[in-house]
């Protein structure tokens, strides 16, 4: 499973039972879902691993929200026992904004699903590289 974690919402992505190919899940609002609804799909899809993006600037270095993002990670990866991989999200969230106006999507639309689509090329990415 993969995360794009934001300041309000996390997409969620998830890989067939094969490791090959990721699809998006769903984008959690924090502020009206809260963690539950993140826990809940943990617990749905037991994943192994999560595979949180990790934001980093175009130089590699680590920021802000990269450091939010860790803390956030740490906290859920204490709370549910699954371990934690970050993976570098760089450009994730302008190539999935990109593949949903390809595909047509209408801007409510892309704002719903941008963070999930941009988890599965997280997820995505890891896989290939990793040969999970």
């Amino acid at each position: 499973m993969a995360l794009d974690v934001g300041a309000r919402r996390v997409g969620v992505a998830v890989s067939d039972e094969l490791g090959m190919i990721a699809s998006p899940v769903e984008s959690v609002d924090l502020k009206r879902d809260g963690l539950e609804r993140l826990r809940m799909l943990i617990e749905r899809y037991q994943p192994a691993r999560l595979v949180v993006g990790l934001p980093r600037s175009m130089r590699g270095g680590e920021g802000m929200q990269a450091a939010e993002t860790r803390a956030f990670a740490k906290e859920l990866e204490a709370d549910t026992g699954v371990p934690v991989t970050y993976w570098d999200e760089r450009l994730t969230t302008s190539m999935a904004e990109q593949a949903l106006i390809a595909s047509g999507r209408r801007r409510k639309e892309r704002k719903e699903r941008v963070d999930a689509v941009a988890a599965a090329l997280i997820l995505q990415n890891y896989l290939d590289a990793t040969g999970r």
